[in-house]
Parts: C-alpha cells; structure tokens; sequence
C-alpha cells in the first residue's frame, strides 16, 4: 500500500481554523494548538449567548412596560393579564416599543385595560 502524505490538506485545515482565529490574543492567534482551543470554547459561548440574548431582551421588555405601566396605577402582571382577558394581542417586544416611542399610545392600552 502507497503512502499518503496530507501536506496540503493538513496546511488547509489549519490555515482555515487560525482564519477564524483572527483578532485573538496573543498565541491564540498564531499557535493551531491554542487557536483550536480557543475557537472551541468561542463556538461554545457563541452558541449559548445566542439563547442568553433572547432571554435578557424579553427582561429588558419586561422592565420597560413595567416602568411605565406603574407610573399610570398598573402593575406588570395585572397588565399583561387585562390583556389577556380584553384579547388584545400584543408581543412584550411591541409593547416595550410602544412604552419608549408612543407613551401617548401605551397609556390608551392601559386605560382600555383598566376599563376607563
């Protein structure tokens, strides 16, 4: 059986992985060893925070209608519960928009909730 040497996919390969290492520090960028181990944990992350990302800006939308759900006489949790029942059927993330742009237009919806 012939010998096969894998000199320039190997080359390939590594040239490939130490492209995405571009803009580490220090031998993460230049070292395949260290790069493959970085890219590998920055994958990792990437992936995770990708979910964690969703997460935090539902808590941010949440905090916003909140703020300004109390200051007209309303908690969050009965808010969004009046929704529910009166069938108006808005997202957190339009509702958060509404409260930062169109306060004017948030105010109506709480007042339609309260059944003002």
């Amino acid at each position: 059986m012939s010998r096969i040497k894998r000199a320039v996919q190997a080359r390939k390969h590594r040239k490939g992985l130490l492209k995405h290492a571009k803009g580490f520090k220090y031998g993460r960028k230049s070292k395949f060893k260290l790069a493959k181990d970085a890219l590998r944990h920055a994958w990792a992350y990437a992936y995770r925070d990708r979910k964690v990302k969703k997460r935090t800006n539902r808590q941010l939308w949440n905090l916003q209608i909140n703020a300004l759900a109390r200051q007209n006489g309303i908690t969050y949790s009965r808010l969004i519960n009046g929704l529910k029942k009166k069938k108006i059927e808005l997202d957190r993330k339009v509702l958060s928009a509404l409260a930062r742009e169109y306060p004017e237009v948030f105010i109506k919806i709480i007042d339609e909730v309260k059944g003002e």
